[in-house]
């Protein structure tokens, strides 16, 4: 390739292959900096942590022995370091996403640029909003998966079950409600329109579905349709924002 070529090319892209990966490398070492700031901060306060995610199962049981079994020596510190991760993960989002969005930008037109604020708040909100409904749903599901499994059962739940069950819940209900930024993003930078996503929308539903049966942890009807009713809103919603976007 001639220089004039190699010239033209990094004109249009404005960053060489060498230069996103520099810019890559940064980005990520900010935000891994960032995810091990909040994660001390949710180690130190990681009491109340426990006693937040804890909730749940306490309001199922009335708060008759609701206490969580540790049988291992090294439980508690092993949930105490994952409860930290996810904890810093979620204090972190505002500079993972920003840093994130800094890796994108150059690659966008001036127009895309200024969605930059509204994609962060978004991202940070959407991610919020379905940690909170997989944590409300929460007692639902534990209260199905305690009736299907019989009443000879008697329920004690070791700590790292549960700690595992209802984090990876929020989180995968986190990530499950980026996905109307995702779209409307998609639609921003033109790969898919307004009219293309609406004439799909049926298979959208069972795309939605099908995705909410495989992805909800616990398995019960319940969060399955906790977590589908919402992207299913948010997807015709977010057809709506496009079109307004758009004009």
């Amino acid at each position: 390739m001639s220089p004039v070529t190699k010239s033209a090319k990094r004109a249009e892209s404005g960053m060489t292959v060498s230069e996103h990966l520099a810019e890559f490398r940064k980005r990520l070492l900010i935000a891994f900096a960032a995810l091990l700031v909040a994660g001390v901060v949710g180690f130190i306060i990681y009491p109340q942590i426990l006693t937040f995610l804890q909730k749940p199962y306490c309001d199922l049981t009335k708060g008759v022995n609701c206490k969580l079994l540790a049988i291992g020596p090294l439980d508690g510190l092993t949930l105490r370091v994952k409860i930290a991760f996810f904890s810093g993960f979620v204090i972190a989002l505002p500079i993972i996403f920003y840093e994130l969005w800094r890796f994108i930008a150059p690659g966008l037109r001036k127009r895309e640029k200024k969605y930059i604020i509204p994609f962060i708040f978004a991202s940070v909100l959407f991610f919020l909003m379905g940690c909170a409904l997989a944590y409300f749903s929460f007692p639902h599901a534990l209260k199905f998966l305690q009736t299907i499994g019989g009443s000879q059962l008697a329920y004690h739940y070791t700590a790292t079950s549960y700690l595992n069950l209802i984090v990876l819940m929020m989180f995968v209900f986190g990530l499950t409600f980026e996905f109307p930024v995702i779209l409307v993003s998609l639609e921003l930078v033109g790969v898919v329109t307004p009219r293309q996503l609406l004439k799909a929308w049926r298979w959208a539903i069972i795309a939605i579905t099908v995705a909410a049966a495989v992805l909800t942890p616990s398995g019960d009807p319940f969060s399955m349709l906790a977590l589908a009713a919402p992207l299913v809103i948010f997807y015709f919603a977010s057809i709506g924002i496009g079109k307004l976007a758009g004009k």
